[in-house]
């Protein structure tokens, strides 16, 4: 297989990694070699020191029209081993993507849907071209999400619309997905990779350090106690307090001038 054909391309343009969704004449649509290659991409970039923001985007007319429906449809007696296998490879490449350090910056177009939407909602930050349209669409052929839908979809709009969204699988224009905080911004589709480089840039030029313990200690309040979640704020910005980023940070302040973070 040539690299242009692999299911998932990864490249680093400097400091961001970019991880492209590449099955477009589906859709990018997650089959087992898709998620399969998800994970190794997202294991590659944790283990890369240089990356200082992640993007996942889609190549094609859209980000993600969730899992392969044809290949359930070519042998419905394995149906549940093959979801196994797709699930399986999804959903560690999530566990890999909650653990980095560096901000993970979702660029989504066209179809958002099922496994699409559940991975755009689970990045730190999402821009959406005005083209996207979102639909959770489990429930649409009988299943049920996956891909940390379930966890992430009620924190970003609340469980009374999480709910609506899942169990009427409708789906939500860029408009309205700005409005319910699904997405950060919307840009024209013409200018999505232009507008997702430039917050790309702006996201890898920041206090990389800072950012590692801004998503750290964000994803972790949903399950902290109030007394804990003091306690790592305090150890964390002890620590952060320490980093050549903060002094910088600090000198550029009161200089009245625009800081250079080296992310260390």
């Amino acid at each position: 297989m040539t690299e242009a054909a692999a299911p998932v391309l990864l490249s680093r343009e400097g400091t961001v990694s970019w991880i492209r969704l590449n099955r477009p004449t589906v859709l990018n649509a997650l089959d087992e070699e898709m998620a399969a290659a998800l994970l190794d991409a997202c294991r590659a970039v944790a283990e890369d020191a240089e990356t200082r923001v992640l993007v996942i985007a889609g190549n094609g007319r859209g980000f993600m029209a969730g899992g392969d429906l044809a290949r359930f449809n070519a042998d419905p007696a394995r149906a549940p081993e093959v979801a196994g296998a797709i699930i399986d490879s999804l959903h560690a490449a999530l566990r890999v993507l909650d653990g980095l350090k560096a901000p993970v910056l979702a660029s989504v177009h066209g179809p958002v849907a099922g496994a699409g939407m559940s991975v755009a909602c689970a990045a730190d930050l999402c821009i959406a071209a005005d083209d996207a349209a979102f639909n959770l669409a489990y429930a649409r052929i009988g299943a049920t999400p996956d891909g940390s839908g379930t966890y992430h979809l009620p924190r970003l709009v609340g469980l009374r619309r999480a709910m609506e969204l899942a169990m009427l699988s409708d789906s939500v224009d860029a408009a309205e997905a700005l409005r319910l905080g699904l997405v950060n911004r919307v840009v024209p589709a013409a200018s999505l990779a232009e507008e997702t480089a430039k917050l790309a840039a702006r996201l890898a030029a920041g206090p990389t350090l800072s950012y590692a313990g801004i998503r750290r200690l964000m994803r972790q309040s949903w399950t902290s106690t109030l007394d804990r979640q003091l306690d790592d704020e305090g150890e964390t910005f002890r620590a952060t307090a320490a980093s050549e980023d903060f002094r910088e940070g600090i000198a550029a302040f009161l200089a009245k001038r625009k800081p250079v973070f080296r992310g260390r």
